[in-house]
C-alpha cells in the first residue's frame, strides 16, 4: 500500500467518486473544489501515477484509480495505531470512546460490529 499525501488523495477522491476520467475533467474538477490550476493538478496526477495509485492511458490521458478508498482508509488506521497507539486496537478503541457520547443507535452499532467479528472468529 502506498502513503497519500492530503493533495493525492483529492485526486484520488476525484477518480473513486466519478470513475474512469480524463486529466483534463479531474483539473476542471479540482480547480472547481479547490481552486488547483492546471499544472498543480497535473503534478499531483504525476506523483500519484508514480506511486502506483492511478493508472493513466492514451488517448487523452484518461486516468483511474488501481486503489481503493477503503485499501487506503485500512492503510492510514493501521498506520494511526502504530504511531499514536504502540499498534494497539485496544488503546485506539478506548482513546476514541473516552469521554465521547454516542447515542443509544450508536452503541448498538458498535456492539453488532464486535458481535459480527466474534462470529467470523468461530467459522
Amino acid at each position: 500500500m502506498v502513503k497519500l499525501f492530503d493533495s493525492e488523495r483529492k485526486v484520488m477522491e476525484v477518480l473513486w467518486r466519478e470513475g474512469e476520467i480524463s486529466a483534463g475533467q479531474i483539473v476542471k474538477i479540482l480547480k472547481e473544489e479547490t481552486g488547483w490550476n492546471r499544472n498543480t493538478t497535473y503534478t499531483v496526477i504525476k506523483k500519484c501515477v508514480d506511486k502506483g495509485a492511478v493508472k493513466r492511458q492514451e488517448p487523452g490521458f484518461v486516468c483511474s484509480a488501481l486503489i481503493t478508498r477503503q485499501e487506503v482508509q485500512e492503510y492510514e488506521t493501521e498506520e494511526l495505531i502504530d504511531k499514536m497507539f504502540d499498534g494497539s486496537k485496544e488503546k485506539f478503541f478506548a482513546a476514541f470512546l473516552d469521554g465521547k457520547k454516542l447515542s443509544k443507535g450508536e452503541i448498538e452499532q458498535l456492539r453488532k460490529m464486535v458481535n459480527d467479528l466474534g462470529q467470523e472468529d468461530k467459522q
